[in-house]
């Protein structure tokens, strides 16, 4: 379930099954999920100081606190006090649900810049192991690239492996907001990828998307949101195989989608088991989210589409050389994660991943997949092929007429 192909066999998924049920009581308790959490990790650090923090003589609002609560503390501000708040806690407002989208944009930048000279001082520590200075090093490069001029992020945090979400387009104007929610082996490190893997990293595929919705419909306004900004699962092992981080990162994603400006509408593209993710938020997602689309995905825990309580259209594809039909859709004690969106009983909308080649090619330029994923983002759902086993994946969609089959 991994954004990159590594092509594990049915037997290896079988027999990993087979042993993580004799475990599952323990996982579900989490015995393979728990981590040490760090009280110094620079996230953790931040948010102390806010807590302590005063702003004309007021305590700072909780960061729990709702989006329209912050919204409205933050407009209660004046410029340079907002500008002030981002310099100081960068990391606490670079990620804040509510803050305006620019002053995140200024933080985020702020903490990649701290971020990145932290790393240039531990490449050269010598209380460092070489594999440690090389870590610092992999890690300045990815921030000093997140730095380039131009680049937006919605949200960073360089604590653990780190999380990030990069936006493409103007957010505040936009008619159409497209979310990439990617899979198995997240990190800050995977955050880009160069070479012929580009647009099997996060970030490329987000870039790919918005230039074929651009290209769909010229006179839409689009943004689009790579978003990294949850802990998956490390490759293929139980925590790939268990709901616990799909459900921590659903209400990362449930806060983001609900505190994004406007009124436009929202459609989730979600990705392996970053479909699994999107399948537990499903309920919980604001009615302004008109698509959930899914590719390669392994199950979203549900039996069928109906029950994931939402008001979205669910798209589900898969390509005919996509190794995740492998493996296994069932759900034992919480383990598994369902029904298989593509098939018909299910009750998705299946469409047509064309030519798309494996587990990671579903956001290649110039792919029947990418065609359709942008269709369904900028609405013009007309446009969306639907696969030979569901011709009439588009009906009850207003201004989808002439379906075309695969």
């Amino acid at each position: 379930m991994t954004s990159f192909d590594s092509s594990p066999t049915l037997t290896a998924w079988r027999a990993l099954l087979a042993v993580a049920v004799v475990f599952v009581m323990l996982a579900t308790t989490g015995w393979t999920a728990v981590r040490h959490q760090r009280s110094d990790e620079p996230r953790d650090i931040a948010l102390s100081s806010w807590a302590r923090g005063r702003i004309a003589g007021h305590p700072l609002p909780d960061v729990d606190a709702s989006p329209y609560r912050l919204a409205r503390f933050f407009a209660s501000l004046t410029a340079a006090q907002r500008t002030a708040l981002a310099d100081k806690y960068p990391l606490v407002v670079g990620n804040l649900n509510g803050a305006p989208v620019t002053l995140r944009y200024q933080a985020n930048r702020r903490a990649l810049v701290q971020a990145r000279a932290v790393e240039q001082q531990r490449m050269h520590d010598v209380r460092l192991s070489p594999d440690g200075r090389s870590d610092a090093l992999h890690r300045m490069e990815r921030f000093r690239s997140m730095l380039a001029h131009g680049r937006h992020f919605l949200a960073f945090d360089p604590s653990g492996k780190g999380h990030a979400a990069e936006v493409f387009g103007d957010l505040d104007k936009a008619e159409r907001v497209s979310l990439v929610v990617p899979g198995v082996d997240t990190s800050l490190l995977t955050l880009e990828r160069s070479g012929l893997k580009v647009n099997a990293a996060p970030v490329g595929m987000a870039k790919s998307l918005y230039a074929a919705e651009r290209a769909a419909s010229p006179g839409t306004r689009t943004a689009v949101i790579a978003w990294a900004d949850y802990t998956a699962p490390a490759g293929i092992g139980m925590d790939a195989a268990l709901g616990n981080l799909a459900e921590r990162g659903a209400v990362r994603l449930t806060a983001l989608v609900e505190a994004l400006p406007g009124t436009s509408k929202i459609s989730l593209f979600c990705h392996s088991y970053g479909s699994v993710l999107c399948g537990v938020a499903a309920n919980e997602l604001p009615s302004r989210v008109a698509d959930i689309a899914v590719a390669g995905s392994p199950g979203m825990r549900a039996k069928n589409a109906a029950q994931l309580h939402t008001t979205a259209d669910v798209w589900a594809m898969r390509d005919r050389d996509d190794w995740i039909q492998d493996v296994p859709n069932m759900e034992v004690g919480g383990l598994g994660h369902g029904a298989d969106p593509v098939d018909r009983g299910f009750g998705a909308r299946i469409v047509s991943a064309g030519d798309a080649i494996g587990h990671s090619g579903y956001f290649e330029p110039g792919t029947e997949s990418l065609s359709n994923f942008a269709a369904i983002g900028v609405g013009a759902y007309d446009s969306v092929t639907c696969a030979s086993a569901d011709s009439a994946c588009r009906d009850g969609i207003f201004g989808a007429e002439d379906v075309r089959r695969a």
